[in-house]
């Protein structure tokens, strides 16, 4: 790759968000999952086990595959980076527990679904340090049209199914195309 004419005075310093692109694929692919998942449905709304079984096949295909992550990331994330994105996951663990998981009892699948489609949401907060601000709004979006389902139960649960696959999707490609690591300018001194 090669570098434009650096001014005098002014630094090069690479993007500290390296590994956007392999967020991009795994959103992609769980938007991917969840719809196959919502047309095999019943009365689970999003069939369990296609949604489980894609999910692990994204864990092992995108995430713990080296080669995968070797060509769509441009480093290896910050010691701050790999403790927020760790914490993000036992955080979406945690909520999806506690407002998704009393509602096993009752077999309230629609709650169960909206209460993990808002925990995914809250836990791209502190994904924004590993990936970048867009997770923020990406955030507020998708735990909106949670909390939309959630609080209209009028609300028809395939629509705010397919506004998360949607959302995810779209982030996902974003980050996918646009997550190519460029040089920004710092005005910091030589001398």
């Amino acid at each position: 790759m090669m570098k434009e004419q650096v001014p005098p005075g002014i630094k090069w310093k690479r993007l500290e968000f390296l590994n956007k692109r392999v967020c991009g694929a795994w959103l992609i692919w769980v938007a991917l999952v969840i719809f196959a998942g919502l047309m095999a449905g019943g009365k689970e709304l999003i069939m369990m086990p296609v949604f489980s079984f894609g999910y692990v096949i994204g864990i092992v295909g995108i995430l713990g595959n080296k080669t995968v992550n070797r060509k769509l990331s441009y480093g290896k994330p910050t010691v701050l980076q790999k403790r927020m994105l760790i914490f993000s996951i036992v955080l979406m663990i945690g909520l999806m527990v506690l407002i998704g998981g009393p509602h096993f009892a009752d077999g309230n699948y629609r709650l169960i679904w909206l209460g993990a489609f808002l925990a995914i949401g809250i836990h791209f907060i502190p994904m924004a340090w590993g990936h970048g601000p867009s997770m923020i709004a990406l955030a507020v979006l998708l735990s909106a049209n949670a909390l939309f389902g959630m609080l209209d139960e009028n609300a028809s649960f395939q629509l705010v199914a397919y506004i998360d696959i949607g959302l995810k999707l779209i982030f996902g490609l974003y980050l996918l195309l646009a997550g190519k690591p460029a040089f920004q300018r710092t005005n910091h001194i030589q001398g």
